[in-house]
């Protein structure tokens, strides 16, 4: 079976740290997927919120992720310090795509890629809308 693939923007302008928490810990012993996935939205909110974004309030819409591809490169253990870079490419008329690298700190090795697709999306009307000129303009 083939592996899914998945290429990485060239720059990554946020980088945020977290630590492997014991409660991110699987049967395996390593980090767990449903762990990552968490990992990636807490990254997605201080990225966003570095822009003076949430997820609720983007110039008045909130967002949806509509989907999102992890790949495992090299296992992740209780306590290791986590370098997470995160960039925003492919902005669309009503989304776009954000990408995620973890990085151990301590030796350097990338242990996850990942992307996750968003939508604007007004919650009143229910509705997804156009990516708001603020976002446009935050990520050029």
């Amino acid at each position: 079976m083939a592996r899914t693939k998945l290429i990485l923007p060239d720059n990554f302008k946020f980088s945020t740290q977290l630590e492997v928490r014991i409660t991110d810990i699987n049967y395996g012993g390593h980090l767990g997927n449903d762990s990552v996935l968490g990992m990636i939205h807490e990254a997605r909110l201080r990225f966003l919120a570095d822009k003076g974004f949430s997820e609720q309030d983007i110039d008045g819409v909130g967002i949806i992720m509509t989907d999102s591809i992890i790949i495992y490169s090299s296992e992740g253990f209780y306590g290791d310090r986590l370098r997470i870079d995160v960039a925003v490419d492919e902005i669309l008329n009503t989304g776009c795509d954000i990408y995620y690298r973890f990085v151990n700190i301590s030796n350097q090795k990338v242990i996850v890629k990942a992307k996750t697709n968003i939508v604007f999306y007004n919650y009143t009307s229910k509705k997804v809308v156009r990516t708001p000129g603020i976002f446009l303009n935050a990520f050029k």
